[in-house]
């Protein structure tokens, strides 16, 4: 009976499949990247089977730690300059290497005066022979900030102290918005970020000058593509741009990505978010203050060839002011953008986003005929979503450091007089050389990466663009050749692209 009564019983229920929340899907550097696993063995070596679950160290939490540790070690830094070399020894600031523009602006741009900025001229005593502040328009919104949050009182020393602590705390929040949103743009590779919160150039330019600003603007426009919206990235380029010029320079890359892949009408929408923001944060000043707003571009377009570019190497070791330098590095800056274009069209698959715009600024910054030690800002997020590998990383890291230290002495041997403390102008010419060859490094294996994609690391488990919003497995619809428009369409499905609501069923087509 009882064998019977098994045999009627009807046949049992299949057992639902088991769903994997997308955090066990995410890509740890400690197993993918030799060096991040060597390294690791500091704090105790790969994390193991006990990390894997959720809990409340969190990618983001973690990075968003590290990065606050990284910045007050950055703060640290500046210690010497802080109580004193900044304001009592001039080359003393060089010679620690703890220099700041910051509390030198605060008198020497009004903002101690209260002057408002753009529509009140700086006084000639105290200004340097700057008639206006030359920074573009949100830039000087947040330096007026910082000031009206610094308390008032007879000693200047005291309040420029204060000024450089307040606006190192606003940047600080502007460090904290960059991790964020590196780790956010790859879905799936928030560890990354790491690179970002760990970068020793980051922590020893942050509060050098006010970039982190524009850097964050634009880390937040990144990832708003990347979330497919075209619209607010637009409205966040636009307002980048009107903190600093670079920014402007992530259409261009947009551009040939959405004309190889059709999508006309996101790149509009990205451009007339741009258009919009910048004037809505421009035209008040350009209208009311023409000559105070200008400033910042006739001081751009008339400022000589100075400190870090390979003009400069040229000037020093010819003898020649290169007065005709604006038309040369315009015409390099085409011929590269020209070159960018064509690798776009005719690569076997369409480039990511952020390995395009990483070219694009490097490039910029590679022929500009000034590069300050705070412009390493402007690349490291891009670098770390274009190229998250750590070994290339710290080789373009250990260069812009020496960089770092070797202008300041530089300066220090140029400001002590006869008696030439510091590094002499060959030695200088050598470490800019260093800083050119660890920029080019980085971008010919982000190049190499875009004609061989199968050696692309982000690449490796199936993924297209995960910064690529709407382009993200999109079919290419132009190409420079027939073999190219194919490419695409025929690269293997990402795991990401199979996510249903964050999760991913075992048995799925997408699992096997």
């Amino acid at each position: 009976m009882t064998s019977a009564h098994h045999q009627q019983q009807p046949p049992a229920r299949e057992a639902p499949r088991q769903r994997v929340p997308l955090g066990r899907q995410r890509v740890r550097p400690t197993e993918q990247d030799e060096v991040a696993a060597a390294g690791s063995e500091l704090i105790g070596g790969p994390a193991g089977r006990r990390a894997a679950g959720p809990g409340w160290w969190t990618p983001v939490r973690v990075t968003v730690l590290v990065t606050l540790g990284t910045f007050v070690l950055g703060m640290l830094q500046k210690l010497p300059c802080y109580n004193g070399a900044w304001f009592f020894g001039q080359t003393s600031q060089y010679a620690h290497a703890c220099y700041s523009d910051i509390p030198h602006l605060y008198k020497g741009r009004g903002f101690a005066d209260s002057l408002v900025p753009y529509f009140q001229s700086i006084p000639e005593e105290t200004s340097g022979g700057m008639e206006y502040l030359e920074y573009p328009v949100l830039t000087g919104l947040f330096m007026k900030v910082a000031a009206f949050m610094t308390p008032g009182g007879e000693d200047l020393v005291h309040r420029e102290q204060i000024y450089w602590m307040v606006n190192a705390g606003m940047l600080m929040v502007c460090a904290v918005v960059i991790t964020v949103c590196v780790s956010r743009t790859h879905r799936l590779r928030p560890w990354d970020a790491l690179l970002v919160a760990m970068a020793p150039a980051f922590a020893l330019t942050a509060t050098i000058n006010w970039d982190l600003l524009a850097v964050a603007l634009t880390a937040a426009a990144m990832l708003m593509w990347a979330r497919s919206r075209p619209l607010a990235a637009g409205v966040l380029i636009g307002l980048a741009t009107a903190a600093k010029l670079y920014p402007l320079l992530m259409l261009g890359p947009l551009l040939l990505l959405c004309w190889r892949a059709g999508r006309w009408r996101e790149f509009g929408s990205a451009v007339s978010g741009a258009a919009f923001s910048w004037a809505a944060v421009n035209l008040p000043v350009m209208l009311l203050a023409w000559d105070g707003w200008k400033k910042f571009y006739t001081f751009s377009q008339e400022r000589p060839v100075d400190f870090g570019s390979f003009w400069l190497i040229i000037s020093q070791r010819t003898g020649n002011q290169l007065e005709d330098v604006n038309t040369y590095a315009t015409l390099l800056m085409l011929l590269g953008c020209a070159a960018i274009a064509a690798l776009t069209l005719y690569a076997p698959r369409r480039p990511r986003l952020p390995q395009l715009v990483f070219l694009v600024i490097a490039l910029f910054i590679l022929t500009n005929k000034v590069y300050s030690p705070q412009y390493v800002l402007w690349l490291i997020p891009l670098a770390v979503l274009a190229r998250p590998k750590w070994r290339d990383f710290l080789i373009w890291q250990a260069c812009e450091v020496i960089y770092f230290l070797g202008i300041w002495l530089y300066l220090a041997y140029t400001g002590s007089g006869d008696k030439h403390h510091g590094l002499p102008p060959e030695g200088y010419q050598f470490v800019i050389l260093l800083h050119l060859l660890g920029t080019l490094y980085l971008c010919a294996v982000i190049v190499r990466d875009i004609l061989m994609p199968e050696r692309d690391v982000v690449r490796r488990d199936g993924s297209d663009d995960p910064a690529g919003g709407v382009l993200d497995r999109a079919p290419d619809r132009f190409a420079l050749t027939r073999h190219v428009r194919h490419a695409q369409s025929a690269a293997p499905r990402s795991h990401a692209a199979d996510l249903e609501g964050g999760y991913v069923r075992w048995g799925s087509p997408s699992t096997g």
